[in-house]
This record gives C-alpha cells, sequence and structure tokens, in this order.
C-alpha cells in the first residue's frame, strides 16, 4: 500500500469516528454544551503550566511564562466570552422582522496546529468546536505533536467523565503533508481551519471543501509625531519580546517621522534594544533569510542574543530586540518582511503621509490585510491611517500582539485572524463562534 492510500485509510477511520461523535454530539441541549466546555476550559487552564513547558521544550520556541499567558488566554479569556452565546436551537428571535435564527453544527472541522503556538492553539479551536457542537481533528505540526497530543489528551479525559462522545477531539498521530491533504480533501470534512505556512493556507483553499485561511502577518507600526514616545516604546518591546515574537501580529518595522527619531532612538536603547550597524545588519539579514527566499527556522522565537551569536555578531547581553536601519521594501528584504522573533525594521519618514504610504508599501509586499498599528494622539490621522491602510486590524496605543488577538482590544479573543480578500482570506474577522456555525432562517411572509 502507498504512502498516500495509507494515510487515506488513517484520516478516514478518524473522521468515520468523528462523525459518529458529532451526531451523537447534535443531540446536546445548551446546558450540555455549556457545561461541557465549561470543564474543559477549566481543566485545560489548570494544566496550562505544564503545557506550556511541553511546548516550549519540544520546539524551541517562545518561552514557557508567555506561552503560559497564551494558554490561559486561549482557556480563560476565550471561555468568557463564549460561555454566555447561544449555539443550541433557536438562538434569535427577531419579532420586528418575523424572522428566527436557527444554530446548525456545520459537522467535522479540520483543524491545523501551527508550531509558533501548539497548545494554545488547540485549545482555542477545540473550544469553539465543543461550543457549536462539531467535531474536530488536529492536524499538528510534526515539530509540537508531544504538546499538541497531550492537549488532545486532557481534553479527551473531560469528554469522558461528563459521558460526552470521546472522538469530539482527535488528533492525527503521525502528522504527515500526505495525512493533511487527505483530511483537508476529505469529502466529509465540513471546514477547515487552517493556521500556518502560506503554502499550507493555499492548499486548504484549494482543497475543495471550505476553509478559513489565514496569511502571514508583517506589522507596521507608525510612531507619528504626536505619540507619547516613552509609552510606545514600552508598549512596542513588550510585544515584540512577547514569546519571543512567535505571534504573527506582533510588531515587524517601526515606520518613525524624522522630527522625532532621535527621541525614539534614544528611548528603545533605553530599553535594551540594540541599534545594528550596517555590518552587524547584513550578517543579521543573511541569516534571517534563507537562499530560496523563505525565512531560516532557526530565528524563529529564539531570544535576540541567541540571534546575535548565531548571526556571528556581539550585543549587549541585556539586549531584548535588534533593529536595523533599512529604505528598501522589497521580497529580497528580508528585513522588511515577517520575522518572527525579537528582530525589527526601522524606516524613517518626513512626514504622515510618508509614513502611511510606507506601511501600506510594507504591508502590500507582505502580510496585506493582517494587521497595522498606529501610536497616536491625533484622532483625525488615526482615522486617515484606518481608513487608508489595508489591514483587518488596525490598532491604536496598544501592543500588537495582544492587541490583534483580542488581549488588550475589544476584538473578539481569537487564535485564528481573517485577513479578508485583499490577504487571500475568505474572511477578515477573528474567528470566533460565528465562524463555526450555520445558520437556519425562519422567514414568516409579510408581503403578499
Amino acid at each position: 500500500m502507498t504512502t498516500i492510500a495509507l494515510e487515506k485509510d488513517l484520516v478516514t477511520s478518524l473522521m468515520n469516528k468523528a462523525v459518529a461523535a458529532q451526531k451523537d454530539y447534535e443531540s446536546f441541549d445548551q446546558k450540555a454544551v455549556d457545561n461541557i466546555v465549561k470543564e474543559v476550559a477549566f481543566r485545560l487552564r489548570d494544566h496550562s503550566v505544564a503545557l506550556a513547558k511541553l511546548a516550549q521544550e519540544e520546539t524551541g520556541f517562545g518561552n514557557a511564562t508567555d506561552k503560559t499567558t497564551k494558554n490561559l488566554f486561549a482557556s480563560e479569556v476565550l471561555y468568557n466570552s463564549i460561555k454566555n452565546i447561544k449555539t443550541v436551537g433557536i438562538i434569535e428571535e427577531l419579532e420586528e422582522k418575523k424572522m428566527l435564527k436557527v444554530a446548525v453544527p456545520m459537522g467535522v472541522v479540520a483543524a491545523l496546529i501551527p508550531s509558533t503556538n501548539p497548545t494554545s492553539t488547540t485549545i482555542y479551536k477545540s473550544l469553539l468546536a465543543l461550543k457549536t457542537r462539531n467535531a474536530i481533528i488536529l492536524s499538528p505540526h510534526p515539530k509540537a505533536l508531544s504538546a499538541i497530543s497531550e492537549t488532545v489528551k486532557i481534553i479527551q479525559s473531560v469528554l469522558v467523565d461528563l459521558d460526552a462522545p470521546t472522538d469530539l477531539v482527535q488528533v492525527i498521530t503521525e502528522p504527515s503533508l500526505e495525512g493533511t491533504q487527505a483530511l483537508m480533501s476529505h469529502p466529509q470534512t465540513a471546514l477547515i481551519l487552517a493556521t500556518g505556512g502560506e503554502a499550507m493556507v493555499r492548499a486548504a483553499y484549494s482543497s475543495g471543501n471550505p476553509a478559513i485561511g489565514v496569511g502571514p502577518g508583517n506589522t507596521p507600526v507608525l510612531i507619528e509625531k504626536s505619540a507619547n514616545i516613552n509609552q510606545a516604546v514600552s508598549r512596542i518591546v513588550s510585544s515584540k519580546t512577547f514569546d519571543n515574537g512567535t505571534i504573527c501580529a506582533s510588531e515587524q518595522s517601526l515606520v518613525i517621522e524624522e522630527l522625532i527619531k532621535e527621541d525614539v532612538l534614544k528611548e528603545l536603547q533605553t530599553q535594551d534594544v540594540y541599534l545594528m550597524n550596517k555590518e552587524e545588519s547584513e550578517k543579521v539579514g543573511a541569516f534571517i533569510m534563507r537562499e530560496n527566499g523563505a525565512m531560516n527556522p532557526e530565528i524563529v522565537g529564539k531570544p535576540a542574543i541567541a540571534i546575535a551569536e548565531l548571526s556571528g555578531i556581539t550585543v549587549p547581553e541585556t539586549t531584548k530586540i535588534l533593529i536595523s536601519e533599512q529604505t528598501e521594501i522589497s521580497k529580497e528584504n528580508p528585513y522588511s518582511r515577517e520575522k518572527l522573533s525579537p528582530i525589527l525594521a526601522l524606516f524613517t519618514v518626513k512626514d504622515t503621509e510618508e509614513g502611511i504610504a510606507t506601511c501600506e508599501a510594507l504591508l502590500r509586499n507582505e502580510g496585506a490585510g493582517h494587521t497595522a498599528m498606529i501610536h497616536s494622539e491625533n484622532d483625525e490621522i488615526v482615522r486617515e491611517f484606518g481608513i487608508r491602510i489595508p489591514a483587518s486590524r488596525i490598532l491604536v496605543n496598544t501592543l500588537a500582539a495582544l492587541g490583534a488577538i483580542g488581549g488588550t482590544t475589544n476584538l473578539n479573543p481569537s487564535l485564528t485572524l481573517g485577513c479578508g480578500s485583499v490577504g487571500g482570506s475568505s474572511l477578515s474577522e477573528n474567528v470566533h463562534v460565528a465562524q463555526l456555525l450555520n445558520t437556519n432562517y425562519v422567514a414568516y411572509g409579510v408581503r403578499d
């Protein structure tokens, strides 16, 4: 039997069990569903530290402290945002329009889980599936298989305790490209939640099944002349170093007005950001990007000091972020693209108009539709920025990494961030409960 045929058989076995479990679960009432979601969330919360340590040790990305925060975000914060949402039966009565809205589960969700945020993404996608009475099959990144599998075991233990179908949440235990493709193209896959590399997201959309995929981030940050510089830099440093930059919405390029450049640089250096010279920038740049133009996985989630050492440069031991002054925006310049690590580019502009144009150019180069950031005390400029920038999340005076996912903003808590059509995505929202439900409309006649 060929590898492809074997993978299809394995996926079919998982799918058959998932379909049966989902059909059973579909009969559960709102109270039972809510209790399952609550108990799963609480159990995962209690294991957040252990799962974070496991994820960090297995992947080598980020740090356990920040991964714990992400696990708590995916369990506590997400749970609090969904616990009171109706997802069973008639969920809304529109008396004036003489219409009823009925929630209907989709079926079996195929979920791709990345190595950068393995346990938190598993928690997030599983809770959404359970809340919406869907089953879910997880396709894990091979580098994070143990951490993802352990998270699933914890979820299944709660399902057993509550007499719920255990096969509602399953994981492919021998991950492979063929297995993932078989899962995405399976005729009984109702929806694909694709969080991962650009190639995998494209494969999800070409699978023949409904898909929600998200592209790369490349968040530009405009520091406008009215900004509180100390506050802005502090937020940028906190955000960019969070889990060593593994959240795709984290800041990638600073765009600074010339008038305040000296003050911003001084504040960056005060907060342990190392400004590289031309030679150092070239060495780090050569390490960031492989010859084929792809990001070097060796930089992902590593501390700034480790990246400096691997690149062959020497920096102070207190260095939190490496920053490089740049002028070129292109696919060939790694500094103007996504860097899932504590590395920033710095672009100097003469005024706000050039700053907005530079942020737009950075997003058009990579990351269109994802996230952009502005630090400003001028509401008129904020509005202009919001109108012109091609990003689904345009954040103001916050931490980009945590603001985009709804941690420091009122956006829906989410670890799958739609990029809209400009970013090759089917939606522009933060994926939440509504995106995992079908809605049937009961409409009375009101006109002859």
